[in-house]
């Protein structure tokens, strides 16, 4: 029997004029198959088009029938719509059941164990046999499995209110010992489960090579058989402890079989024994968790000598490797979709810059009580700046960041008058002078910043005597203006300052000398 793909290849090659020894080279088939193959085309009736419109099962069995059914012209049974009724929640529908409504509304249809043969091969193809198990072979201090355990029960009583609140509780297992955290929490959002992590981590001692977590969107952006992208705090969590975040695959609850045994455990162990307080504080709770865990960690496995604390010392902590030298700050996360025009980015009712020719893409801050960090899509980061909690200013701008015109006006709208009379002076005391006149000829004093910076910003690269000759002259005319100056200033660029003879003086020989 030939699949899908092979099936549709060989007509689609064999109408493109292709050979049959290309065709067979190309699907690993003999010319028999090939043959038989374009026979049954023909005898079908169908367009290529048509086919490949089918579904891939239907055309394998039109191709290749299964055994005792060639020559029953039946339609298959829609197979998906029984094995959703059968695994819907709370069904208590079966194959046999199926099959009896299948035949009341086809009488002449597939008899049982023909429905019960077409339906394992419809469970085989797209499931897989449910009744294999893969063998799982556990490295010590290699994963470090992390969910939350589902049971949400309320145990938590605001003093103030008197209400009731339900508790979170955060659960990781390690290797071979699957020596077992839990810390409660008041929600399961992204900074709970980094707090969580990195307190397991704390409590372990250590660092597995892999962390597992469920494939939460606190952890998890987007987690396909192609592609695994992690929210930005798990990536930086991952940098930060140099290991490496392994999500298992997803919607496949038994590729972190190990955590959901133990969360089942602890439902029963802990749970149950924390529902007989009701706690005012997390602390109190968490306090009475750690007693139990510990009690749990330390009881021997049945039919063992030894316990989840023993293994863990024995064969995990040695594999682990050591934390690392500080802290890892939980941030809080904002994503921001597109940078403004403006170049600001807005966090916590302050507006933070980032360089001018990032407007439009995507960002993300990371704010630590101390400082925000800007980091671009990818993750990388942009820039930083000192946390701001003072109410004014509300745009945090570092100059570097901005257009070169931008940071022109910025400068001038600082500046005052002593500013720009300090910046003239070390030109001379001409355009000092010069400076000052034009700073007093307006009615009021902002009013001639324009004109003061665009002259000094005109002559700042000019040889000191020129800029003095010129104010100097100003002054002279008795028009000391920003245009007067700029006539000036070109007309005494332009005069010639040599005359192309040398000066006469007593140490200079001349051509008599040599003679």
């Amino acid at each position: 029997m030939q699949n899908y793909n092979t099936i549709i290849g060989v007509i689609q090659m064999r109408q493109n004029d292709g050979s049959f020894s290309t065709i067979q080279s190309r699907y690993h088939i003999g010319s028999g198959t090939s043959q038989l193959i374009l026979k049954r085309f023909s005898a079908s009736g169908f367009t290529l088009e048509q086919l490949k419109q089918m579904e891939p099962s239907e055309v394998e069995i039109l191709f290749y029938p299964p055994e005792n059914l060639q020559r029953k012209d039946i339609p298959l049974p829609d197979f998906q719509l029984y094995y959703d009724r059968i695994h819907a929640k709370g069904s208590k529908v079966n194959v046999a059941y199926c099959w009896l409504e299948y035949k009341q509304d086809n009488p002449d249809g597939y008899e049982q164990s023909q429905f019960y043969e077409l339906y394992n091969r419809f469970i085989e193809k797209y499931f897989g046999k449910r009744e294999t198990k893969m063998a799982v072979e556990r490295v010590p201090g290699e994963k470090m499995y992390i969910d939350w355990i589902g049971d949400q029960p309320e145990l938590l009583v605001n003093p103030k209110t008197g209400e009731i609140q339900k508790v979170h509780f955060f659960v990781t297992t390690l290797g071979i010992s699957n020596l077992m955290f839990v810390e409660a929490f008041q929600d399961e959002k992204l900074q709970s489960f980094i707090t969580g992590t990195t307190h397991a981590l704390e409590f372990y001692g250590g660092i597995p090579k892999h962390l597992v977590p469920d494939n939460l969107k606190a952890a998890i952006a987007k987690h396909t058989r192609d592609e695994l992208i992690l929210q930005s705090a798990f990536s930086d969590l991952e940098d930060f402890y140099d290991t490496i975040v392994l999500p298992p695959p997803a919607r496949k609850p038994k590729g972190k079989a190990t955590v959901e045994n133990h969360v089942r455990y602890l439902e029963t162990h802990l749970i149950e024994k924390l529902k007989e307080k009701i706690y005012t504080s997390l602390e109190a709770l968490n306090a009475d968790i750690q007693k139990i865990v510990a009690v749990l960690n330390a009881r021997p496995f049945q039919k063992e000598n030894y316990s989840r604390m023993d293994a863990f010392l024995k064969y995990d902590k040695p594999c682990m490797k050591p934390l690392p030298g500080g802290i890892y700050t939980v941030c809080d996360y904002k994503t921001v979709t597109k940078i403004p025009d403006n170049y600001h980015i807005e966090y916590d009712n302050h507006y933070y810059s980032v360089v001018y020719t990032h407007c439009g893409k995507s960002a993300i801050i990371k704010a630590t009580p101390s400082e925000i960090h800007i980091c671009d899509e990818y993750n990388r980061l942009i820039c930083k700046h000192k946390r701001s909690y003072k109410e004014f200013p509300k745009y945090i701008t570092e100059d570097s960041h901005m257009r070169p015109e931008h940071l022109y006006y910025k400068e001038v709208n600082q500046k005052d008058g002593a500013y720009y009379r300090r910046w003239a002076s070390v030109f001379g005391p001409n355009m000092l002078e010069c400076i000052d006149r034009i700073l007093k000829s307006a009615k009021h004093e902002e009013q001639a910043y324009n004109s003061c910076a665009g002259l000094l910003h005109a002559v700042k690269d000019l040889p000191h005597g020129i800029v003095e000759e010129t104010a100097r002259q100003c002054i002279e005319m008795n028009s000391c203006r920003y245009k007067t100056f700029k006539q000036v200033l070109g007309r005494t660029q332009s005069t010639p300052s040599r005359t192309g003879k040398l000066p006469s003086h007593e140490n200079i020989r001349g051509k008599d000398f040599y003679k």
